[in-house]
């Protein structure tokens, strides 16, 4: 469910130094699984495969990431040189567990994967994770050589798919690909029609209205034995191809799925950015992690609005700005440092996030009153804190499903989509 500037954001693309993809990729995309183990305080990553995927559909401009999101980064290094030649902020399942009152008594291992443009010489690829102060760890460090005949070059399964939504070249739009679970072969009509309906709500949503001609939209028509989700708590289990599930991390509302090896063999059959799950269900439910995937119940009457507030998660790791409703999460920031989600904030580093959008005269903190209403602030409130966390303006769609993106939370937004087309 989770997890960041304003028009600041970008600016450090053009600082960067871009490199040039031709002197260090093919077109293709390497996927690299590993395993993320440990409890709340311990973390360690293990190897699993690598697997040769088709052609690469992120930016091939954009190649060093200029975002401080997520709590994981990857990095592809020139082995020669040690020279950046790739980088991408993400999220996961495991830094959301590590919150959660098990994790203080349980070990545990989550199934994690990376995509990054295949390599035309050796490089390493290294792994980090954020702790408490926010900063990035070093956690793992694996070499790559390309000519390594363990790289899988397999298809994985094949299904139909195809575009709802043209706008062009892949490597030039945001790339969104709806997968179906607990669909059957018979209901595949009834989520061809789901996923036109979420896509064409997307836009109708402001700021995504005014650039439906950066996105391509793709589906994949892959059925599953048995109609339906998984809900542990009702002793509900259902034989589907993702395995998504209800009361993830005990949250009765939280329909993820821990199986991303398959989510990832699915959507490899199309070039993608973003990958949406759309679930077979009636029940209320979803969520979404940053740069990782998305996961929504296609029927209940609030799933649209569900959708538009995750894809704040999955795209660009908007914080959620509620601060009353029952999460499974405990602590789940340290109030000493400033969060580095775009959309909330302590206060230690305003300066940092929306200060100088704020008119002058407006008071900060800002009064939760009528008389603010509309006016953007700094509101307490926010990331599942009543105190200590503030949010932009009392009414977002990252706190209600019901109203529109407030102005720090759309601009993040279209710094992302400059990200992915620029």
């Amino acid at each position: 469910m989770k997890k960041i500037f304003m028009i600041v954001f970008f600016l450090p693309v053009l600082a960067f130094g871009q490199v040039k993809y031709s002197d260090y990729f093919t077109p293709n995309t390497l996927r690299f699984d590993y395993n993320r183990c440990g409890t709340a305080d311990t973390e360690e990553v293990f190897f699993e495969q690598m697997k040769k995927e088709g052609k690469w559909s992120g930016p091939k401009t954009n190649l060093i990431d200029p975002f401080e999101w997520g709590e994981y980064r990857v990095e592809i290094r020139d082995a020669k040189s040690n020279k950046l030649i790739y980088s991408r902020g993400y999220a996961g399942l495991y830094s959301e567990w590590q919150t959660t009152a098990k994790a203080d008594k349980v070990k545990k291992c989550f199934y994690e994967t990376v995509i990054v443009p295949f390599p035309k010489k050796k490089v390493n690829l290294i792994l980090y994770s954020r702790d408490r102060t926010t900063k990035l760890n070093k956690v793992f460090e694996y070499p790559i050589d390309p000519k390594d005949y363990f790289i899988k070059f397999e298809e994985g399964p094949k299904y139909k798919s195809y575009m709802v939504h043209n706008s062009g070249d892949p490597a030039e739009k945001v790339d969104v690909v709806f997968l179906p679970d607990g669909f059957s072969v018979d209901e595949m009509d009834k989520f061809r029609k789901a996923a036109t309906q979420f896509s064409n709500a997307l836009f109708k949503t402001d700021p995504f209205d005014a650039h439906e001609n950066d996105f391509n939209i793709w589906v994949v028509e892959s059925p599953s034995k048995e109609s339906g989700t998984d809900i542990p708590g009702k002793k509900i289990w259902k034989e589907t191809l993702l395995n998504t599930s209800f009361y993830t991390f005990d949250s009765e509302r939280y329909l993820m799925t821990y199986d991303i090896k398959s989510v990832r063999d699915i959507a490899a059959n199309v070039p993608y950015d973003l990958i949406i799950i759309l679930v077979n269900t009636e029940k209320y439910g979803g969520g979404g992690v940053y740069n990782y995937y998305g996961t929504f119940s296609a029927f209940h009457p609030k799933s649209i609005g569900v959708w538009l507030h995750e894809f704040g998660h999955n795209f660009t790791w908007l914080a959620d700005e509620y601060y009353t409703s029952d999460v499974s999460y405990s602590d789940y920031i340290d109030m000493d440092y400033e969060p580095i989600q775009p959309n909330v904030t302590t206060l230690v580093n305003f300066n940092k996030k929306w200060k100088k959008m704020i008119k002058s005269g407006t008071p900060v903190p800002t009064p939760r009153t009528p008389k603010y209403d509309g006016v953007l602030g700094a509101f307490e409130g926010g990331l599942y804190s009543g105190k200590g966390v503030y949010s932009p303006m009392q009414k977002c769609k990252m706190n209600a499903l019901k109203d529109p993106y407030c102005p720090v939370c759309r601009q993040t937004i279209l710094d992302m989509i400059k990200y992915y087309t620029k």
